[in-house]
C-alpha cells in the first residue's frame, strides 16, 4: 500500500507505543482530527493498523507489544482501574497479583493499605511494594521472563498452589466477546489458572483496548471471576455474560 510521509510517521508511533489516538495525532501534526481519521482509515484499510474508538492499534498478531510500550497504552485508564480494584481490597487481607501493566497499577494503588500479604509472580510489583513496612511481599520462584520480569513455569505454579488467599488480581492480553480470557505465553497462563483456582475473590482488570486484540492461549472465562473492572465495556456480549454469572462489572470511565 502507498503511504504518505505523515502516515509513515503515524505507523512508527503506533509500532512503538502500541496505540495512537486521533486527538493526540491531530495536535502533534497540526492538522484537523478529520485529516487524521482519514489517515487512520487508509492505514486500517491496508491492514497496517486496527481501528478502535478514538484511534487505532498496531496489530499484534501472535506477538505481544513490548512491555515498556504497553505501560503507555491507556495509562490513565489503567490508573483509574487500579484505584477501583484497590478499593475492593481491604487492609488485613491476602492477595495474588499477576503479571501485567494493569495489575501493576493495582499494586501502585495499594500502597496505603495496611497489613497486606501480597503474593506475586511479578518482579515489578514486588520491587515497588517491598519498601512499605505494612505490606508483606512474597515472590514466586521460577523462570524470570526477561521481557517483563514475570515469573513463569511449573515451579511458579507449584508455589502458587501452596496458598489460599482472599483476593486475586489478574489481567488478560485479550478478551473475546464470548467471554474467553486470552494470553500469549502458555507458561504465564498456567500460573494465572493456578491463581484463579486458589483465591476466594477473583478481580479481572483490563482496559477496553483488550477487546480489540487477539491472543492464542486461553486463560479461562469471564464467568470464573467475581469482579471485572474496565474503563468502558462496549461489548454487549460481555455485559450479558457478566450479568448471567453474577460478575460485578465496574466501569471507571475515562482515566
Amino acid at each position: 500500500m502507498f503511504v504518505t510521509g505523515r502516515q509513515a510517521e503515524i505507523l512508527e508511533i503506533a509500532k512503538v507505543e502500541g496505540r495512537v489516538l486521533v486527538e493526540d495525532l491531530a495536535q502533534r501534526f497540526s492538522v484537523t482530527p478529520q485529516t487524521i481519521r482519514k489517515d487512520l482509515n487508509d492505514l486500517c484499510d491496508g491492514r497496517a493498523l486496527t481501528r478502535i474508538h478514538g484511534g487505532a492499534l498496531f496489530p499484534s498478531g501472535t506477538e505481544n507489544v513490548k512491555y515498556e510500550a504497553r505501560r503507555s497504552i491507556a495509562a490513565a485508564e489503567k490508573q483509574a482501574i487500579g484505584r477501583a480494584a484497590a478499593a475492593l481490597i481491604p487492609s488485613n487481607s491476602s492477595l495474588f497479583i499477576n503479571i501485567g501493566t494493569t495489575t501493576e497499577a493495582v499494586g501502585e494503588a495499594l500502597r496505603n493499605h495496611h497489613e497486606l500479604m501480597v503474593i506475586t509472580n511479578n518482579i515489578n510489583v514486588a520491587n515497588r511494594l517491598r519498601v512499605y513496612p505494612s505490606i508483606e511481599v512474597v515472590i514466586a520462584g521460577g523462570v524470570v521472563r526477561g521481557s517483563d520480569g514475570g515469573i513463569v513455569g511449573e515451579a511458579a505454579v507449584d508455589f502458587i498452589k501452596q496458598f489460599k488467599v482472599d483476593f486475586a488480581v489478574i489481567g488478560a492480553s485479550a478478551i473475546d466477546e464470548d467471554g474467553a480470557l486470552l494470553d500469549y505465553d502458555f507458561r504465564e497462563v498456567k500460573v494465572a489458572q493456578a491463581i484463579i483456582a486458589n483465591a476466594r475473590h477473583v478481580i479481572l482488570v483490563a482496559d477496553s483496548t483488550k477487546f480489540e486484540r487477539t491472543a492464542p492461549v486461553r486463560i479461562g472465562h469471564l464467568s470464573q471471576v467475581h469482579s471485572f473492572i474496565t474503563d468502558v465495556c462496549s461489548l454487549e456480549g460481555l455485559r450479558e455474560i457478566a450479568s448471567a454469572n453474577s460478575v460485578d462489572l465496574i466501569e471507571t470511565g475515562a482515566g
